[in-house]
């Protein structure tokens, strides 16, 4: 029996992505991953959550590579059950996009001073634009799009779609390596139109092609594509105000993003915690959103890198934090150590991965990340340069400082 009957029109990219209505079968109960475009959650949503595990799984929050939310241990037969909650806390705005919709976005930007821009416009605005666009839903659940400040640690992470925010307070928006500058106000339907590029190209190359990289098109291609879009000619170009840089934020240079982009890199002065394994329990879960919620913004931003910034946060508010079994400090290994779900979880695995990782945490590389994989698809590991630990079929680990990077989420 299908743990999800209801009927999702216009995925036909051939991935197996989950989502929130397609759910994938695993060792521990169904998996459904819950798309949160550039982390942000508000209080109300994020109680919906904590309600769905509590109710339909194993009662955690299981924290993505991409800001994202999985839950794990779900029942058979809770698919309808499952997206009602989530569609009435409006985290499934459309049937049709809820796989499409992954978007990674600075999650300091607008609190922190660092940035060109903030990107709160951007996100809110692409999530539309998506959901609203008839081509979107070709995308692979795989297909990333990227909202940087300007700081750089979301375009370390290769989102196939990238906008930046530069100094003028424009963005730019990249296609691979191809990119464009346009009007602040312009970035998400310009974003938009670079993934429609995309599918357009995709189709053409025909078979497999989820990834901007797949298609094996150079930059100088890319560039004649995307400049060839209406929403680039002038005919399609509507009139923008001068660019400015939103009320808060200053033209102060790049800041950069974690270091050796760690799966959380923490600075002192964030308003951050790490998730070890990015496994969350309910009473962490409760902690974190009490304290949003007795906050101005009343929100949490998942991160990249599988933490939570809790806007307005202060030292003292990490500190009760940490007494719940949160990582506040920046300088645990816990902020450069992370693994895949490992055994039991997953039949592949040849271990549990966690466990070990656990076991050898002192041991963890003093700058780099360190990925535990319970196999050879190293899911979820992160980008850029890392300690790759792999357990083999016939026991024990082959160790590699670096690993050559590609990235899959988990």
């Amino acid at each position: 029996m299908s743990p999800s009957p209801i009927s999702v029109p216009g995925t036909g990219s051939g991935d197996a992505c989950p989502g929130t209505l397609r759910l994938h079968s695993a060792d521990d109960g169904f998996l459904a991953r819950v798309r949160v475009p550039g982390g942000v959650l508000t209080v109300v949503q994020a109680r919906a959550l904590a309600a769905a595990a509590r109710r339909l799984g194993d009662g955690m929050l299981h924290l993505t590579s991409r800001g994202n939310v999985q839950l794990r241990g779900l029942r058979d037969g809770c698919g309808g059950e499952l997206a009602e909650v989530l569609g009435a806390a409006g985290l499934l705005p459309s049937a049709a996009h809820e796989r499409v919709r992954n978007v990674v976005a600075s999650p300091l930007s607008g609190l922190d001073g660092r940035g060109f821009v903030d990107v709160r416009e951007w996100l809110t605005g692409l999530d539309a634009a998506l959901c609203a666009s008839s081509v979107t839903p070709e995308l692979s659940g795989r297909f990333l799009f990227g909202l940087d400040d300007g700081r750089g640690d979301v375009a370390a992470l290769a989102p196939d779609v990238l906008v930046r925010g530069v100094p003028s307070g424009e963005a730019e928006v990249s296609l691979g390596g191809a990119a464009v500058r346009v009007p602040y106000g312009r970035a998400a339907e310009v974003a938009v139109a670079a993934a429609e590029v995309f599918l357009a190209a995709a189709r053409k190359v025909g078979g497999r092609v989820w990834r901007v990289r797949e298609l094996g098109a150079s930059h100088a291609e890319l560039a004649g594509l995307l400049a060839a879009h209406p929403a680039l000619t002038p005919r399609g170009s509507a009139p923008d105000p001068a660019p400015q840089t939103p009320a808060g934020l200053k033209n102060r240079g790049s800041a950069p993003g974690p270091a050796a982009q760690s799966p959380q890199g923490l600075d002192s002065d964030r308003p951050e915690v790490t998730v070890p394994f990015g496994a969350i329990g309910e009473a962490q879960w409760d902690a974190l959103t009490s304290l949003a919620e007795a906050l101005p913004q009343r929100e949490l931003r998942l991160t990249p890198w599988r933490g939570v910034v809790v806007p307005g946060a202060t030292a003292e508010h990490l500190a009760r934090l940490a007494d719940t079994g949160l990582v506040t400090d920046p300088t645990s290994p816990w902020t450069r150590v992370a693994a895949c779900i490992g055994r039991p979880g997953c039949a592949k695995a040849h271990t549990d991965v966690r466990a070990e990782a656990t076991t050898h945490l002192a041991d963890a590389h003093p700058l780099l990340p360190t990925y535990w994989s319970g196999c050879e698809r190293r899911c979820g590991h992160p980008v850029g340069p890392y300690v790759d630990v792999v357990a083999q079929p016939g026991g024990g680990y082959t160790t590699t400082v670096p690993s050559v990077p590609h990235h899959t989420e988990s």
